[in-house]
C-alpha cells in the first residue's frame, strides 16, 4: 500500500513544486544571503510563518483557477472595476521585468566569476538570447526538467549549514521567536525576504498553470474547465504545499549558512558575486564559486521563464490575446511578444551597469511592495462566495490570506516611515 501511495504522490506533484523551485531564483538566493549577512538569525521566523502564507495564497489562486477556468488576471478582469485590472496589471509586468533583468544579471555574474575571461557583459547577452530562444522553440515541460537538476546545487547550503556547526539552539529560538528592528535598513530586508518568498508573478503563474493542465486533458473551453472536485482540490494542495515546504526549507538554510559565515566574520555588507559565494567555501572550498554558479544560473534558468510568462499570461488574458504555451508562435504572437519584450528589457537593464546583487535585493524589495494590492485581491476573490461557490476559502484561510495582507502591508510602511526618517 505504501509505495503505490508514494508514486501516486510523486506523479500528482506538478505546478506547486516548480513553482516552489522557481520561487528561489537568484533574487532569492541574494536577498536570503543579504539577510543572513546583514540581519544574522533574526529573520529565520519569517521562513516559518511564510510557509502556511505562501501555501494559503497559492492554493486560492489554484481553487480560483480551477472553479472559473481561467486565469487569475482573466477572473479579475471580469471581476473589478476596469481601471483597477489595468493599474494591477501594470504594477505586475514593471515588477517582472526589473526581477527578470536582476536575475540575468545575477546570472551573468556568477558566471563570470567561473570563466573570468568572459565579460559578465557577455554572460548576460547570452543567458538573455538561449532563454529567448528556449521559450519559443521548447515547452517549459523539457526547460523544468533540466533546470530543477541544476537547483540541486542549492543543497549545499543545506550541507554547509551542518558543516559550519552554528549554534542550533541560537537558530531554533530565532525560528520560533519574532524579532523586529526598527529602522530602514533591517525593515527593506524584510520587505525584501517577503518580496521573494511570496511573489506577485508565481500568483498568475500558479493559477495559469492549472488551467494549462486542463486544456492538456481537452478541455479547451472556460466552459468545460469550470468546476473542479474534491479530489482535485485535494491533490493541487497537496502538490503546493510540498513545492512551498521545499522552497522555504531552502530559504532557511541560505540565512542559516550566511549568518554562520559571512555574518558571524563581520562580512555584513554583501556587494558582489563573490561575497554571496564565499558563505560556501567552508563546504566546497575552491569549488564554492562553482557550486554558487550553478546554483544562481539553475534558478535563474527556471524562474526567468516563468517571470515572463506571467506577465504574458497577465497582458494576454486582460487585453484577451490568445495565450498558453501549448499555443505556437503563430496562434499567439502578442503572448510570445511579451516574453520576447520582458526578456529583451531585462537584458538592457543589465547593461546599464546596475549592481547585480543590488539589483537582485531590491527587486524582492519591489516584489514585497507591490504584492500588498495583489493579495487583496486574491483574497477577496478566494472569499467570495457569488465567484467560488461551495469552494470558497475556509475561515481559517481567509484569516491567514489576510494576515499576510498585514504582515507585508505593514512591513513596506514601517520601511518607507524610517526612511523618510533617515533611520
Amino acid at each position: 500500500m505504501l509505495v503505490p501511495r508514494i508514486i501516486r504522490f510523486l506523479q500528482m506533484l506538478g505546478p506547486g513544486l516548480i513553482t516552489g523551485a522557481a520561487d528561489d531564483d537568484p533574487s532569492g538566493i541574494s536577498t536570503y544571503s543579504v539577510a543572513g549577512a546583514s540581519a544574522g538569525y533574526s529573520m529565520l521566523w519569517l521562513t516559518l510563518i511564510s510557509t502556511p502564507m505562501m501555501a494559503v495564497i497559492q492554493g486560492m489562486c489554484a481553487r480560483i483557477a480551477m472553479v472559473s477556468g481561467q486565469g487569475l488576471a482573466a477572473l479579475m478582469r471580469n471581476q473589478m472595476p476596469r481601471p483597477l485590472v489595468y493599474a494591477l496589471a501594470t504594477i505586475l509586468v514593471v515588477a517582472n521585468t526589473f526581477n527578470i533583468g536582476a536575475d540575468i544579471g545575477g546570472m551573468g555574474a556568477a558566471a563570470q566569476i567561473v570563466v573570468h575571461p568572459v565579460p559578465e557583459e557577455i554572460w548576460t547577452v547570452f543567458f538573455g538570447a538561449g532563454l529567448i530562444v528556449a521559450q519559443i522553440r521548447f515547452s517549459f515541460e523539457q526547460i523544468a526538467r533540466i533546470c530543477k537538476v541544476l537547483t540541486l546545487a542549492l543543497f549545499a547550503y543545506v550541507v554547509t549549514a551542518f558543516v559550519v556547526h552554528p549554534p542550533w539552539a541560537l537558530v531554533l529560538e530565532h525560528l520560533v521567536i519574532p524579532e523586529i528592528h526598527l529602522d530602514s535598513g533591517w525593515l527593506a530586508t524584510m520587505v525584501g525576504v517577503l518580496g521573494t518568498t511570496i511573489t506577485p508573478y508565481l500568483f498568475f503563474w500558479q493559477a495559469s498553470m492549472m488551467v494549462e493542465e486542463e486544456k492538456a486533458h481537452g478541455r479547451t473551453t472556460i466552459a468545460s474547465r469550470r468546476g473542479t472536485t474534491t479530489e482535485a482540490v485535494r491533490d493541487a494542495h497537496a502538490d503546493i504545499n510540498t513545492g512551498m515546504i521545499y522552497s522555504n526549507a531552502v530559504a532557511f538554510f541560505i540565512i542559516v549558512t550566511t549568518a554562520s559565515t559571512l555574518g558571524a566574520h563581520g562580512k555584513t555588507g554583501i556587494a558582489t558575486a563573490q561575497q554571496a559565494a564565499e558563505a560556501l567555501r567552508p563546504l566546497a572550498g575552491n569549488f564554492a564559486a562553482l557550486l554558487f554558479t550553478l546554483g544562481m544560473v539553475g534558478t535563474g534558468l527556471l524562474a526567468v521563464p516563468v517571470l515572463a510568462t506571467s506577465s504574458a499570461y497577465v497582458v494576454s488574458e486582460t487585453f484577451r490575446f490568445r495565450e498558453g504555451l501549448s499555443e505556437r508562435f503563430t496562434r499567439a504572437p502578442q503572448f510570445y511578444v511579451v516574453i520576447i519584450a520582458g526578456i529583451l528589457i531585462g537584458v538592457a537593464i543589465d547593461l546599464l551597469r546596475i549592481d547585480p546583487i543590488k539589483a537582485l535585493f531590491w527587486s524582492a524589495v519591489l516584489n514585497g511592495v507591490a504584492a500588498v494590492p495583489l493579495l487583496v485581491a486574491i483574497v477577496w476573490l478566494a472569499s467570495n462566495k457569488r465567484i467560488m461557490g461551495k469552494w470558497r476559502s475556509s475561515l481559517v484561510a481567509r484569516v491567514w490570506g489576510w494576515a499576510t495582507v498585514v504582515l507585508m502591508a505593514c512591513a513596506s510602511a514601517g520601511m518607507f516611515y524610517f526612511i523618510a526618517r533617515g533611520t
